[in-house]
């Protein structure tokens, strides 16, 4: 009788493996082994029948009859049945999975390297075999999503077929074809996608300003595929590296950026470059204005201002404003205040200025005119000193 059943087993293609028949109580009677799907006599007893030399058979104590498979093909996969020539006969089968670890057929696949103009659709295809069937995932070398229909945009996707339609510049680069179907290894397909169109040129400063002496960098930045031949112009010749200019281009991708640094300007350099790149699609410039900037003028010292009424050259002094004299009135002239600070308006005839206009305008010459207000500017000054004297307060000439 049998002890244990046949476990399935499940082998990696190419690897070694072991089927287990355990028997008790076998006697006299003899073990054989057979493979159900290609009806397969292997071995009888210990005598191995089928002429596959990686088979063979052993025993331990009589009990456990093991089948041996070295290097597992494909075509071992399938179910094996352990007989014993009993009567009747007995058996018990077991099943041998061979899995596959995937495979990419390059000869169904995208080329490793294609081209495609900008604004038109292409078709990417990967297409793998193994056991089981692989799944196929698709991603980009650079982590970048990837933009399926011009809708959705994923950093994976699912499928034999990448479909990348009305392509541009920026989804240029290496795509990722993996291919898993759980047995190891994973393998993968990279696929370079070449976008091609002419080039263009962008210019960050059109207009550049520079003194006579100094050095001036100026730049342009590039883009192309294939790649472009890019150079300097001025004045109809070309420029290269050379004591008077430098020239420096650092390429990325698809995009460069171009530098033309010019030392020790001089009147003749002034004016206009041009930054030129083609390529098999076509031919584009930038121009750049390079003009001459005039250093500011040191401005002057600022100067001392001395008054020219101070002969001894001391700083001159700026007087304070002067201060409104303000004139206290008795109590006698303010019955209803105490004190009061308005001076009391002057009268027709203490008004020296306007009695003198008054007395020319009436006809008088100009000598009596003069002697007149004298007179009264005489007497309205010995008047004001009585008035102050009368009442004690400082005279301050106004």
């Amino acid at each position: 009788m049998f002890a244990e059943p046949i476990p399935n087993v499940t082998v990696a293609l190419g690897r070694d493996v072991n089927l287990p028949c355990v028997i008790d109580n076998l006697g006299t009677y003899k073990v054989v082994w057979i493979h159900v799907g290609r009806q397969m006599l292997v071995s009888v007893h210990r005598h191995v029948v089928t002429r596959i030399s990686r088979f063979s058979v052993s025993s331990e104590n009589q009990k456990t009859w093991l089948l041996h498979i070295r290097s597992v093909e494909k075509q071992d996969r399938g179910w094996y049945m352990c007989q014993v020539n009993t009567n009747p006969m007995i058996s018990q089968v077991g099943f041998l999975e061979v899995v596959v670890p995937p495979n990419i057929l390059d000869s169904e696949s995208t080329s490793s390297t294609v081209a495609v103009r900008e604004n038109q659709n292409v078709t990417l295809t990967c297409k793998a075999n193994g056991h089981p069937d692989p799944k196929i995932k698709w991603r980009r070398e650079d982590n970048q999503a990837i933009t399926v229909d011009r809708r959705l945009k994923a950093t994976t996707y699912d499928g034999e077929q990448l479909n990348l339609t009305k392509i541009t510049r920026n989804e240029m680069g290496a795509y990722l074809c993996i291919a898993s179907n759980g047995v190891p290894p994973t393998v993968s397909k990279r696929i370079i996608v070449d976008v091609e169109f002419s080039p263009m040129i962008f210019v960050p400063n059109q207009l550049v300003g520079a003194p006579i002496g100094t050095n001036v960098t100026i730049d342009c930045t590039t883009e192309a595929f294939p790649r472009a031949i890019s150079y300097w112009m001025f004045n109809d010749s070309m420029k290269i590296s050379t004591e008077k200019y430098n020239i420096e281009t650092e390429e990325n991708g698809y995009r460069a950026n171009m530098r033309l640094t010019i030392r020790n300007l001089q009147p003749g350099d002034f004016g206009n470059y041009k930054c030129i790149s083609k390529n098999s699609l076509g031919e584009t410039e930038g121009s750049i204005r390079l003009y001459e900037f005039v250093k500011p003028s040191v401005p002057p010292k600022a100067t001392e201002i001395k008054s020219s009424a101070n002969k001894e050259g001391r700083k001159s002094t700026v007087s304070p404003p002067l201060r409104r004299t303000t004139t206290i009135w008795p109590a006698p002239y303010t019955p209803y205040y105490p004190k009061r600070t308005e001076r009391p308006a002057l009268r027709e005839y203490d008004r020296p200025e306007e009695s003198s206009r008054a007395r020319s305008s009436s006809g008088g010459s100009i000598a009596g005119s003069i002697n007149t207000s004298y007179l009264q500017v005489l007497v309205h000054e010995i008047w004001l000193r009585l008035w102050c004297v009368l009442f004690r307060i400082k005279y301050h000439e106004i």
